[in-house]
């Protein structure tokens, strides 16, 4: 009887059901100021640079104290580290996942070049393209990271080019990793120029790269 009568209480699941809201509460405000303040560091990574980035303005454009960015991220380097993660996450599941619906390779990488043009129309969007130059043949966290972000992305394109090959959707000619290196060059000075000019930064970064990979740049995939 005793044991029955301590584990049945009603008492009990009506007191912890608002323990667990505050819970879920508190981390929904984690959630959103931890989003805010990475969009926030992003938009300010991408126009000013890690060097010039002001933990404080980052704060303040978010609507929070800086207080509030350091219980998130320990210092700049590791809220940087955390937007290159972010920017990263993002970038393959609205550019990345798209393409991937593709089954032919050529498409898929026509398709990648035109996710990118509408994704860099954000103002967060150039992160690793800036700091990829600030970090250029410095040995830092940051740029490691930036690095191994832009690694994994040339290494899909070579895939994708060496299945083109394959099958015949992409004409032979230089190395599949040259030809990757090239193409996201051509992508991103197309979009850097075209910055603002939509619909045609997609038109012609798809046609810029498509120049690249020796495509038909008259091609059904290229055209708006």
């Amino acid at each position: 009887m005793h044991v029955r009568s301590s584990t049945s209480p009603l008492s009990r699941p009506t007191a912890a059901a608002p323990s667990n809201r505050r819970r879920s509460t508190q981390a929904e405000r984690s959630a959103r100021s931890r989003s805010a303040l990475l969009e926030s560091a992003a938009r300010g990574l991408s126009r000013y640079g890690y060097g010039n980035l002001v933990l404080e303005q980052v704060a303040r454009e978010a609507g929070y104290t800086r207080g509030a960015l350091y219980h998130q991220f320990k210092d700049k380097e590791d809220l940087a580290l955390a937007v290159v993660e972010w920017v990263d996450e993002t970038w393959w599941r609205e550019v990345g996942g798209a393409a991937e619906q593709e089954t032919d390779p050529a498409a898929a990488l026509i398709a990648l070049a035109r996710g990118h043009a509408v994704y860099c129309r954000r103002d967060v969007a150039r992160v690793v393209m800036a700091l990829r130059l600030e970090f250029s043949g410095r040995d830092h966290p940051v740029g490691r990271e930036i690095q191994r972000v832009s690694t994994v992305l040339i290494k899909r394109c070579a895939r994708l080019i060496d299945a083109g090959r394959r099958d015949g959707s992409i004409p032979p000619g230089p190395p599949a990793r040259a030809v990757a290196l090239a193409f996201m060059g051509a992508l991103e000075g197309a979009v850097i120029a075209l910055a603002g000019q939509a619909p045609h930064d997609e038109l012609l970064a798809a046609r810029a790269v498509a120049g690249v990979l020796g495509l038909d740049s008259a091609a059904p995939f290229v055209r708006i």
